[in-house]
């Protein structure tokens, strides 16, 4: 009769698996986290030009029904036609002048740009 040997083998990975896995996550992560940082950055540049543009466009409606333009800034900017909250962090300011106006805007978090409108420079100078 023939004795069967019975292998014993432990079920699981090795060493060498874990650390390729290992490596491979930290490559991915290596290369999303900019990526993510960039994409926040951006969106918060966008969250302060769409409230440099709506406002400049409450300006516009205020000066239909006033015949003046409103200096303002951050939330006082509310008293403006249509205006009722503007996004959280964002530092706006408007300097009205007798026939013109001009503004900028800007978020803290996001990539350190300043956008700026002047109606006699044509609207959004920097887009």
């Amino acid at each position: 009769m023939a004795m069967r040997i019975k292998s014993t083998q432990a079920a699981g990975f090795t060493l060498l698996e874990l650390l390729v896995v290992l490596t491979i996550v930290s490559i991915m992560s290596a290369i999303a986290l900019p990526q993510y940082t960039a994409y926040r950055q951006r969106a918060f540049d966008l969250r302060a030009l769409s409230d440099l543009r709506s406002v400049a466009l409450a300006e516009e409606a205020y000066f239909l029904d006033f015949e003046k333009y409103l200096s303002c800034a951050n939330q006082s900017c509310t008293v403006l036609p249509g205006i009722r909250v503007l996004s959280n962090g964002v530092t706006l300011a408007i300097q009205a002048g007798n026939t013109d106006f001009t503004g900028s805007a800007t978020h803290p978090q996001g990539s350190g740009k300043t956008f700026q409108w002047d109606t006699a420079g044509g609207g959004l100078l920097n887009p």
